[in-house]
């Protein structure tokens, strides 16, 4: 999931691959990981979206795509979820930040199950 963030979950192929059913697999998951498969490749496409919305070179429709989301609604929805502001509203703050990169991708790490920050000031 890490690797091929931007293709659609098959949580079954996956469970077959490990000789484990759906089910057993999605329990396991979640407890090794403290999220469901789902929500894990999601906080992943955020982490990965977060970071081309960064570059400045892709409006928030294409990023959206470029992550392997279908409905840009869902992204939208999610971004804000886990990371407290809109795409757009991420890429306006994220393109005006001088810090470097790395710093920028360390501090701003989307996790699920925390409460996202409700503004970007720790980006300025």
């Amino acid at each position: 999931m890490d690797r091929e963030f931007a293709e659609p979950l098959d949580v079954e192929a996956l469970a077959r691959g490990v000789n484990m059913s759906a089910g057993h697999l999605s329990r396991q998951f979640k407890l090794a990981y403290g999220e469901s498969p789902y929500s894990y490749l999601m906080t992943r496409r955020i982490e990965r979206a977060m970071a081309l919305l960064r570059r400045g070179d892709l409006s928030v429709t294409e990023v959206c795509f470029a992550v392997g989301c279908s409905s840009l609604g869902t992204f939208s929805t999610r971004f804000t979820e886990l990371v407290g502001m809109p795409p757009s509203a991420y890429r306006r703050e994220a393109t005006r930040t001088e810090l470097p990169t790395c710093v920028v991708k360390a501090v701003t790490r989307p996790v699920r199950n925390r409460e996202a920050q409700v503004n970007a000031s720790h980006l300025v």
